[in-house]
């Protein structure tokens, strides 16, 4: 053969093989996104090394240079555990994180009772609402910069300011006499050390769980229900014996010794670099992002109108005594319980939408039920256990949705708090308007009222189902 015809065929030969490897795709193997349990590897922490034969790639020796992973736009991400003791260590601290949050708002009601009747007698249910309002507004509001501040790795400093701020709200509300002292101290301290607490509580779970996902963050979120039945007992039966403030100040000691696990065992993994932005909006560019935030504001104006209101109503409407009206809330904040956990197991198998849906559509249901059960003290019971199970899904199961509906886990935690945000304009205006209902001697309204926000969000909730898997009941979502 003609040796200029040799050596043009091995040139294009060469160029041939050259041009197959650099069209070959690396993948740095199973991750979260791909679905599934992927189970941490033994050599999960060793750099691969990919040879590449392009002459540019040559040292002068001709031997192909090693590119290790920070050579490359996206770095390799470890497996979820989906388990493991450090995995259910982290749903140990959102559990007691969710405890001193939610629960305390839980148990408002037991202040707000204390308040009307004996602290500050002379304000109106409307007035004193807004100090319950307001904390549960901060522990909301705040999320939107603190969900991007867990996103860069602020978890651990968020824990221990949270719970700073948090105690110190305790023991300064246990101080207090006038009405702008219990919004300083209870409102304002109180419900922006929440926040801190709040959000990492729930962003932390979906980095170590994939298809328990759910069930592990309802486990964290049935924490702010025995929240809501221990301490509301805990004042009740201490504030006769020892008075206001050293009931209070109890409270504030416990919630010091639960917080002590979460402030020493919260560990964040180590999750692909977030976008700059100090506050996301991006999710309001997604058609099921809005819908569902949509949903959180209608629905949480509602929600907790009876966690505010079931005491008093106990009293005045159902003719029950100060103590069996008082253990209303209690019993409310039990049924919960479950309404954190059966959901919760339930969506890992049939998804968060398709569950939250329902279980939203039932507590709207309720709401107008609750209209009709003022007579005995069985009905009233039985209707503040079936109320706090199905609604207590609406809380439990909001985190797992933003996560299901959120492709990029680098924003979970901005996604969770503007999310959380728009609830928190809910909670801020649906308790006062409750009050007002309730001061113009309408209890019936303030029932429907709750109802209706509850059966409008559920709508808004299967319209965000639509938008993601359309209008065919057996499909996941």
């Amino acid at each position: 053969m003609d040796p200029g015809r040799m050596m043009a065929s091995h040139a294009t030969s060469r160029r041939t093989s050259l041009d197959s490897e650099k069209e070959t795709p690396y993948t740095s193997g199973p991750t979260s996104e791909q679905g599934g349990d992927v189970e941490p590897h033994e050599d999960d922490d060793i750099v691969r090394h990919i040879p590449t034969h392009a002459p540019h790639d040559r040292d002068e020796g001709g031997a192909p240079l090693e590119i290790s992973f920070s050579h490359l736009s996206v770095p390799a991400q470890p497996g979820i555990p989906n388990g493991g003791f450090t995995a259910w260590l982290q749903v140990a601290c959102g559990f007691f994180l969710f405890f001193n949050s939610w629960g305390l708002i839980n148990a408002f009601g037991v202040w707000q009772n204390y308040y009307s009747t004996t602290l500050i007698p002379a304000s109106s249910n409307s007035t004193i609402s807004w100090i319950g309002s307001i904390e549960a507004f901060l522990l909301c509001c705040t999320t939107i910069i603190a969900g991007p501040l867990f996103d860069r790795g602020y978890a651990r400093p968020m824990v221990w300011a949270g719970s700073l701020l948090l105690v110190l709200g305790l023991f300064m509300t246990s101080l207090c006499t006038a009405y702008w002292q219990l919004m300083l101290a209870q409102g304002l301290c109180m419900g922006i050390g929440a926040g801190g607490l709040f959000i990492t509580s729930v962003a932390i779970i979906p980095s170590y769980f994939t298809t328990k996902r759910a069930f592990a963050m309802g486990i964290a979120a049935s924490g702010s229900s025995l929240g809501g039945v221990i301490y509301p007992i805990v004042f009740h039966r201490l504030q006769p014996q020892i008075g206001f403030g050293w009931a209070t100040r109890v409270i504030a000691f416990m919630a010091l010794a639960t917080l002590i696990l979460p402030c020493l065992c919260i560990r964040q993994r180590a999750l692909p670099p977030p976008r700059k932005t100090i506050i996301d909006f991006s999710g309001f560019r997604e058609l099921p992002f809005c819908l569902f935030s949509l949903a959180a504001f209608i629905g949480f104006i509602g929600l907790y109108i009876p966690f505010f209101y079931i005491t008093e109503f106990g009293g005045e409407q159902a003719g029950l005594d100060s103590t069996l009206a008082f253990y209303m809330l209690p019993v409310l904040s039990a049924g919960s319980i479950a309404g954190r956990l059966l959901p919760s197991y339930t969506a890992d198998h049939l998804g968060p939408l398709n569950v939250l849906s329902l279980c939203t559509v039932v507590a709207g249901l309720l709401g107008f039920c609750w209209i009709a059960v003022h007579h005995t003290l069985g009905g009233l019971v039985v209707w503040a256990l079936l109320y706090g199970a199905f609604s207590g899904a609406f809380v439990s199961l909001q985190p797992s949705t933003v996560v299901s509906i959120t492709d990029d886990m680098s924003m979970v935690g901005g996604r969770l708090g503007m999310n959380t945000f728009c609830a928190a304009l809910g909670i801020l205006v649906g308790n006062p308007i409750a009050g007002v209902i309730v001061g113009n001697g309408s209890w019936v309204g303030l029932q429907a009222f709750c109802g209706g926000t509850l059966l409008a969000g559920s709508v808004m909730i299967l319209l965000t189902r639509w938008s993601r898997v359309g209008w065919e009941v057996q499909k996941k979502a």
